[in-house]
């Protein structure tokens, strides 16, 4: 844990830490300040996590997918700083709402949509995926970006249209996996609930391929 009194000394400079904003499979994301900008640091942690396996350096890994990511044109936040020793990276933040938070409020556009599948094509070409559960996703002035740096080899079963668009297209399960942080609520055994989502996922792979 490199924090203290929510403050990150960082080469004499001071990052000061405003909140926590998310646990995932691989560090606690935290907004910051730092300078005079707002910024996510994010501290790795090595904590199991079921159907997973990590490299021994969770950072490193990190990085080298962030590089594969820019690489591919994928739109993420720009990584500004890293120390391997402490094990924490500090990135751009994206300041919009996540995808998670919009499919909550049933006001997800065909915009956002599209531009998954836009990525999507660049990822396959690639032999890519990146983790599509819509908490990686924010959209700032209507562009969506992806805020995570993972990226894996391409397996169908967990791809988008197979995997993410259910989580994507499950408003009511979004709803209460933000209010209770139950994952039940979408998903058993990492598999996404899929029946009552039909109709919207149908609908939603109309738009790959389409203009506008």
């Amino acid at each position: 844990m490199n924090i203290e009194n929510n403050r990150v000394e960082i080469n004499g400079q001071t990052l000061k830490i405003n909140k926590h904003i998310g646990k995932g499979k691989g560090g606690n994301s935290y907004l910051a300040t730092w300078g005079n900008r707002s910024v996510v640091y994010k501290e790795m942690h090595y904590e199991p996590c079921d159907m997973y396996t990590f490299e021994s350096n969770k950072l490193r890994s990190e990085l080298r997918d962030y590089a594969t990511l820019k690489s591919v044109g994928i739109a993420m936040p720009e990584l500004m700083y890293h120390d391997d020793g402490k094990q924490f990276l500090i990135k751009e933040y994206i300041d919009g709402k996540t995808i998670a938070e919009i499919v909550a409020e049933n006001s997800l556009k065909d915009t956002h949509v599209k531009q998954m599948f836009d990525m999507c094509e660049r990822l396959y070409a690639r032999n890519l995926n990146v983790d599509y559960f819509p908490t990686n996703f924010v959209v700032e002035n209507d562009r969506l970006y992806y805020i995570d740096f993972e990226c894996n080899v391409y397996i169908e079963e967990w791809d988008f249209e197979h995997w993410g668009i259910y989580f994507w297209a499950n408003t009511t399960g979004m709803a209460r996996f933000l209010e209770t942080g139950d994952h039940r609520h979408l998903s058993e055994n990492a598999k996404p609930h899929k029946q009552g989502s039909e109709e919207t996922v149908a609908r939603f792979l109309r738009l790959k391929g389409a203009g506008g």
